[in-house]
């Protein structure tokens, strides 16, 4: 998950306006215009207050409840990465913060829908005289007009675990994925990780050492794992990582559950700054045999869930992803789906049968996936110069990231000049966060990401290179060089 664009809402004066009676239907566009405008872009943020009529404010607060909420419900807290939104109304900021790809990458330029004149609803008012309302993709942009995979997450939790249980992840994983477990009593046992991603030997310790009376709990039976270009890391498991993993899984009769949005955006080997780009796939098949065997390609048990989504390659917010696991897995979780939230969205369904079965059908797919992957590793590269060019390697390291969208940096805080004075890793991590959004670049901390129970000695920062432009890219880059420039006294 990551943050919207922000909305200022000390610009929405309309809870200072006089009240002047109930809100009726024909005061409802002077209203409107007087409120906060429409916030635009990917995944905007917005809230009801933006709307809400000025006699509202004249009426009594409601009761609090907080005496009969659920622990889940008093266990939620605000989300950590949509709390960076609000750096992004700063004028000049450039945002490597979110992890949102770019409109350009949306195979969607325009949606009609043909609709009845009010107040005329019959079938045939509407076939001989209804109006055909368009949406461009520009038009988000401009301001003329927003059941997914973490979804899948929830629900599979809910149907494999119980309170109090542990799950294991990756030491840094998806802020949402924890986010999401925790409230439901669950706890996080953390794995270690390195350039590859999720070390199996580090999975085999944590279970073979598991003290069930120490833990007060039972030895950890689901893993939650972004394989491929994993988020915040960027790491990709290789083939013969994901072998390690499924036989320490097998060994201790653990559950998979790879989470895989950026599984298709896995893009061409870094050449360097000096060197030509590597050409595209020639083929489809070519195309298809570069890719790292799924978890699911490799299961043999029955012991993998995937989950998926068309969020990363053709529309975030559509409410269209899906799991794929065994006859068993998939009949519970769709008994727990028939009472919550039934049905992927049909409107985006109907939107995706037309784009992928009726006109593109596979070979177009395959097409536009080879496209992406092209365009992702332009920016890839784009940033990896930039990093090379600005970045102060005394402090600053990484490893090119072969999928995804996200760049890992680490920072030696131990350089710090403030570590003499009892700075802390937290501290510093913080100072430097907040120096870049003063020098007008927003990259996320890496301490957002940190799974419970890990003991953080590192510090890194998370960079996007889906959203922003080539310009951008090397812009925000550089701001946060002189940052760290500045912080460290280089």
């Amino acid at each position: 998950m990551s943050p919207p664009v922000a909305v200022d809402n000390d610009s929405n004066n309309v809870g200072s306006v006089a009240a002047s009676g109930p809100l009726t239907v024909d005061a409802i566009p002077a209203l409107r215009a007087k409120s906060a405008k429409i916030p635009t872009g990917v995944a905007p943020a917005t809230n009801s207050d933006m709307f809400k009529s000025p006699h509202c404010y004249t009426k009594p607060q409601s009761k609090r409840w907080d005496h009969i909420f659920s622990i889940e419900s008093k266990s939620r807290k605000s989300s950590t990465l949509k709390g960076a939104a609000r750096y992004l109304k700063n004028p000049g900021l450039i945002s490597l913060g979110g992890g949102l790809p770019s409109p350009e990458y949306f195979p969607i330029e325009q949606l009609s829908v043909k609709v009845p004149n009010a107040p005329d609803f019959t079938p045939e008012a509407i076939q001989n005289s209804g109006s055909l309302l368009t949406a461009n993709k520009g038009d988000a942009r401009t301001g003329k007009s927003l059941y997914g995979s973490t979804f899948a997450w929830d629900a599979v939790l809910r149907m494999l675990c119980n309170r109090g249980d542990y799950i294991l992840m990756e030491e840094y994983t998806f802020a949402s994925a924890q986010e999401t477990a925790l409230p439901l009593g669950l706890k996080v046992a953390p794995v270690r990780m390195d350039g590859e991603g999720l070390l199996p030997e580090s999975l085999d310790e944590v279970l073979s050492n598991w003290d069930e009376a120490a833990r007060g709990a039972r030895k950890p039976y689901v893993l939650y794992t972004i394989p491929t270009g994993q988020n915040p890391t960027g790491a990709t498991q290789s083939a013969e990582r994901r072998r390690a993993v499924y036989k320490v899984a097998q060994k201790h009769d653990v559950y998979i559950v790879e989470d895989e949005p950026y599984y298709f955006l896995q893009m061409q080997p870094y050449a360097g700054p000096d060197s030509e780009p590597v050409p595209p796939p020639a083929t489809h098949e070519e195309f298809i045999k570069s890719l790292v065997p799924s978890y699911l390609s490799l299961d043999v048990d029955g012991r993998v869930l995937r989950i998926e989504s068309f969020s990363k390659v053709l529309s975030p917010g559509s409410r269209a992803g899906w799991i794929v696991a065994s006859d068993q897995v998939v009949e519970r979780f769709i008994r727990n789906c028939e009472t919550s939230a039934q049905n992927p969205s049909g409107i985006s369904q109907l939107i995706f049968y037309k784009l992928l079965d009726e006109h593109w059908g596979h070979s177009g797919y395959l097409d536009w996936l080879i496209n992406l992957r092209m365009q992702y590793t332009g920016r890839r590269d784009t940033m990896m110069h930039a990093c090379e060019q600005y970045l102060p390697r005394e402090i600053a390291q990484w490893i090119p990231p072969a999928a995804g969208m996200f760049h890992w940096i680490e920072v030696d805080w131990k350089k710090h000049p403030g570590l003499a004075s009892g700075k802390t890793r937290e501290s510093i991590e913080e100072e430097v966060f907040l120096a870049a959004i003063d020098n007008g670049v927003l990259v996320s901390r890496g301490s957002w990401f940190k799974a419970l129970g890990v003991n953080e000695e590192k510090m890194f920062f998370r960079a996007t290179f889906a959203a922003a432009s080539s310009e951008g890219i090397t812009e925000a880059i550089r701001r946060f060089g002189d940052s760290l420039r500045t912080q460290f006294g280089l």
